[in-house]
């Protein structure tokens, strides 16, 4: 008989991950979601309807009663979670005869928790990757299955990242799939004092502390570029920043226009060209 895994799964690396399992030949007799959320700008694909056109059962957003009762009748060897963004209960992982694994955007154990991209781009990580782990009560905490580093090139977005994440996220998995069906998994420590914790970000987090390095406003520019929130002054938003040689130590803190560009002055004393910006 075929391994039986309930998945979890939510935008591009949702899709991505689901359709490996379903090229190795995985029974999924259950596909868990969220419903879009209408104020959220949706730049990903869809677990739902990619699920629905392979003929799979999909749930949006079920209670954790539901689950159990779904679950309980299905008696998955795995459960699955590929950027699914709600923390799992344990009884629910306990379910899985074979274990319970999650697809996390960092190279664990660093930036556990929320938003691990945007959180390693603004503190000027030049690598970040993606880490296939055992769940556990703690989150991001379990032993690592497999992790693949990817590069954050000095100008690079958060989308233009994640792009890079999702393709390992699939690489990782594919190479470790057979394993899974043949119980041959083996886990690594994950020692978490060896890594840090990260919160959930909010749209007001993209303020603009012109007080801060140069270096610093342009990382936060790029962690939270469209098609996130974005970063923002004063009647300003800020899509993309360049940081140059220049040095204006005489300038009022924050954007100024010549010779028809834009510039800030910043903390550092340095100036940072501002690409491309919004005027509100």
């Amino acid at each position: 008989m075929a391994a039986r895994a309930v998945v979890f799964g939510y935008g591009d690396v949702g899709v991505r991950c689901l359709g490996v399992l379903l090229e190795a030949g995985l029974e999924l007799p259950l596909v868990v979601t969220h419903r879009d959320d209408p104020e959220e700008n949706r730049w990903y694909a869809s677990v739902a309807d990619f699920g629905r056109k392979h003929g799979l059962s999909v749930l949006e957003d079920p209670d954790v009663s539901t689950l159990e009762k779904k679950i309980g009748g299905v008696r998955p060897d795995f459960i699955f979670s590929f950027y699914y963004r709600k923390m799992l209960p344990l009884a629910l992982l306990k379910m899985a005869r074979r274990g319970a694994f999650n697809m996390h955007g960092s190279l664990l154990p660093k930036y556990r928790g929320r938003a691990p991209l945007n959180w390693a781009i603004l503190k000027g990580e030049t690598e970040t990757g993606v880490t296939l782990h055992e769940m556990v009560e703690k989150p991001d905490a379990g032993g690592i299955v497999d992790q693949q580093a990817i590069p954050i090139g000095p100008d690079e977005t958060a989308v233009e990242v994640f792009a890079k994440l999702t393709g390992a996220a699939e690489s990782v998995l594919r190479r470790n799939i057979q394993s899974f069906i043949k119980d041959e998994i083996s886990l690594k420590p994950n020692d978490l004092s060896k890594g840090s914790y990260c919160g959930r970000r909010t749209p007001e987090d993209g303020r603009i502390d012109w007080s801060k390095s140069a270096a610093e406003i342009h990382n936060l520019v790029r962690a939270v570029a469209p098609p996130f929130p974005g970063a923002f002054t004063e009647k300003m938003r800020i899509f993309r920043t360049a940081l140059t040689n220049k040095t204006n130590p005489e300038k009022p803190l924050g954007p100024y226009r010549d010779g028809g560009e834009w510039f800030a002055a910043c903390g550092d004393g340095k100036v940072l060209r501002l690409l491309e910006i919004e005027k509100s």
